[in-house]
């Protein structure tokens, strides 16, 4: 089996857009990113490290977005997309660099085990650690909690700041046994996470039978018996209300998420988004304050942003 690639020459500044979309939007089985600043600072570190710049093949002018996926892939369909997402990103400001894009293809066979050196233990807070399942791992308190992960291919290490801010969100939200529904769930990781925090039962729902798959791989890897899975388009077809939404997923997919959202929140629930661009918070701002919420908290990690949401009558 081979892999499609998508290559784009691209800015740092919408590094992250660009991932999160290729996975969210796109499903793709993974991304990398090479940039020239990695290299820059190499040299700059007080030790042994010694980079020729010259001498480094294929060097960015900045970086180097990479997208993988199946083979049988819509080649000309995805270029056409990221095409399409370049043009919006530039449209809100950001530099998007020269915007070159390439396709290629490469074997997959070392790819499951040749990226592994490359993610290792998260030590997320007082209260959660991901681990991935290769690693051996001693808490830093006798209480911390482990989620233990298999990405492989799928999407949602924890690495990402989206899946922090979210994180962070569920901790400050899980004072007592809650349901939750994680929102576009990707690996599972927020699910999981809740339940680690004692959320009583969770609902993990997306559109990608890969995520389904991913999720539930890693529930079981965790031991967990508390996560239910749902293939549907964000709450579309979910039965039932619960204490916490979650999401972390892009602002303009959280546009579609918000009208959605009263019916399936228990009375005094809270909402957690995260995947906002700062660029795109007013329109969050708005659409929520038409569908009677509020923002109760903002948080944010570089350009992206976080929020604690409540109905305005709570």
């Amino acid at each position: 089996m081979k892999l499609l690639i998508i290559k784009i020459d691209t800015s740092h500044e919408v590094e992250d857009a660009l991932g999160v979309f290729a996975l969210d939007n796109l499903n793709a089985l993974g991304i990398e990113s090479r940039k020239r600043s990695d290299f820059e600072q190499a040299g700059w570190l007080h030790d042994s490290t010694v980079v020729e710049m010259d001498d480094i093949k294929d060097l960015p002018k900045d970086t180097y977005f990479y997208a993988y996926f199946d083979e049988e892939a819509d080649k000309d369909e995805l270029v056409k997309k990221f095409a399409e997402k370049l043009k919006e990103l530039q449209g809100y400001g950001l530099n998007i660099g020269d915007g070159k894009i390439s396709i290629s293809y490469i074997k997959d066979q070392d790819w499951n085990t040749a990226w592994q050196k490359y993610y290792h233990v998260i030590d997320f807070s007082r209260h959660l650690a991901i681990v991935p399942k290769w690693e051996d791992y001693k808490p830093a308190f006798k209480d911390q909690q482990l989620i233990k992960l298999d990405p492989g291919l799928a999407f949602g290490t924890g690495n990402h700041k989206t899946t922090q801010l979210a994180m962070m969100g569920l901790e400050r939200a899980m004072v007592k046994p809650m349901s939750v529904v994680d929102v576009g769930t990707g690996s599972g990781i927020l699910a999981i996470a809740a339940s680690k925090l004692g959320a009583t039962d969770v609902l993990a729902t997306d559109i990608s039978d890969e995520s389904m798959t991913a999720t539930k791989q890693n529930s079981a890897l965790n031991d967990l018996t508390n996560i239910r899975v749902q293939k549907t388009s964000l709450l579309a077809d979910v039965k039932g209300k619960f204490d916490i939404i979650v999401a972390n997923i892009l602002a303009e997919i959280l546009l579609d998420l918000i009208p959605q959202m009263d019916a399936h929140l228990n009375e005094g629930g809270e909402v957690i988004f995260s995947g906002i661009d700062y660029l795109q918070l007013p329109k969050i701002k708005k659409a929520l304050n038409e569908n009677g919420f509020k923002i109760d908290l903002t948080m944010r990690q570089g350009r992206w942003i976080g929020l604690a949401i409540t109905r305005k009558d709570s």
